[in-house]
């Protein structure tokens, strides 16, 4: 009688599923699991060593981990079919225009989309800044373990060492990423 009631309960603790499984499983078509909209910030003493970057741009420029070093990096991971992706790609924008001068670089890393698509979400959005074409998820494999490979639109914003001082998952909000931006330029 103990072990069976061990086992229901053992099982309905199984049962029980996250939101990330909810989504996975709503077969809403949607292609993508959206971030819940989290903030983490990492405070400098317990960042990790800085991510190793490597890919090529959709222009064909070649992008090295020293491209990182000495400037704050706003790495937006993205699709054209994302639907957060559209709304916040303004936000994105403005952002980096107000910080162009200030040395802060802004990538987008384009998980999907082949370049025709990518070039046209950018003009759609008037998103001037570059994005990576990750494909082959080699972007998002450099920061394994910071952004969860189905979570989409995630921003990382890098210290000018190199490292994740933050992250927001899901669609951000301009104010919280401002706010973000503006504590690693201050650094």
């Amino acid at each position: 009688m103990l072990l069976a009631a061990a086992t229901t309960v053992g099982l309905s603790a199984c049962a029980q599923e996250d939101a990330l499984a909810k989504q996975a499983k709503a077969g809403d078509n949607k292609n993508y699991v959206a971030g819940d909209g989290s903030v983490t910030e990492f405070a400098a003493a317990d960042r990790k060593a800085p991510v190793a970057v490597k890919g090529t741009l959709f222009d064909g420029t070649k992008v090295e981990p020293n491209n990182f070093q000495g400037k704050v990096t706003v790495l937006n991971f993205w699709f054209a079919a994302c639907a957060p992706c559209r709304v916040e790609a303004p936000v994105l924008e403005g952002l980096h225009q107000e910080y162009k001068d200030q040395g802060v670089q802004f990538f987008g890393v384009n998980l999907r989309d082949e370049k025709a698509t990518a070039e046209a979400f950018e003009k759609t959005f008037g998103v001037s800044y570059p994005s990576f074409n990750d494909k082959d998820g080699a972007v998002l494999l450099s920061v394994s373990g910071i952004v969860p490979p189905g979570a989409v639109p995630t921003t990382l914003v890098l210290d000018k060492q190199g490292r994740v001082a933050s992250r927001v998952l899901g669609e951000l909000e301009k104010g919280t990423l401002k706010a973000l931006i503006s504590t690693a330029v201050a650094e």
